[in-house]
């Protein structure tokens, strides 16, 4: 068995900006490519207590009701208290210690790419990165978490994301733009894909992955 470090990418954006579609679209090119393929779900495969979290938000923060023929939507990641802010704030903490643990249990020669579905940048976005405390936070999690070699960050216009997935109110779609946006600043080798066509971003994104999975045959060869 070839020894070398599985290469990590990962996809992150607001809801409905298509990760599932390049996901399914890279994790395919690669396996025709031969190459072993993993996928993680964040929220499912890393996240702590997720579905009990998910629970407490549904029965705590229930949704809007429909309106101007709208389905209801969802209202828990746009409530915004200093308590909550607190409590996700831990949770994050033991998201990123559980990532690292993910992470290293995948690091085998039995994985050439490891590809995320959302990941810890997804969790920080949530935060307000206003106060100087927030921000030291943000760059002690960023810090601690693996650093992956592809990390995707989808942009879409809010309008055209919430016509594809109308789940949170329009209103905070925006603000959670500015927010992914701005991770930027705590995480400079985010590769921000404009918005456009799906073939167009498609193309963008096997560029960059291509020019990954030559650096996994350099491994391999001198293995």
């Amino acid at each position: 068995m070839t020894r070398h470090c599985p290469t990590i990418v990962t996809f992150s954006g607001i809801d409905g900006a298509g990760k599932t579609t390049q996901i399914n679209c890279v994790s395919a090119h690669l396996m025709d490519q031969g190459y072993r393929v993993t996928r993680v779900s964040f929220w499912d495969d890393v996240a702590v207590w997720a579905k009990l979290r998910a629970g407490v938000s549904l029965a705590v923060f229930r949704k809007e009701p429909k309106s101007s023929g709208h389905p209801a939507l969802r209202n828990d990641k746009n409530v915004r208290t200093w308590y909550l802010e607190l409590i996700r704030s831990a949770f994050y903490l033991l998201d990123t210690l559980s990532l690292c643990r993910v992470v290293s249990r995948l690091r085998s020669p039995g994985h050439d790419f490891i590809i995320f579905d959302r990941y810890l940048y997804d969790q920080l976005a949530q935060i307000r990165s206003r106060g100087w405390l927030a921000r030291a936070y943000i760059r002690a999690l960023v810090g601690l978490a693996p650093k992956p070699e592809a990390a995707f960050l989808l942009d879409a216009s809010p309008d055209e994301a919430f016509a594809r997935k109308p789940e949170y109110p329009l209103d905070f779609m925006y603000g959670y733009r500015r927010a992914f946006l701005s991770l930027c600043t705590f995480v400079p080798q985010i590769i921000v894909v404009a918005p456009s066509s799906v073939e167009k971003m498609q193309d963008q994104i096997l560029e960059h992955v291509s020019e990954r999975a030559d650096l996994v045959v350099e491994s391999i060869a001198s293995a």
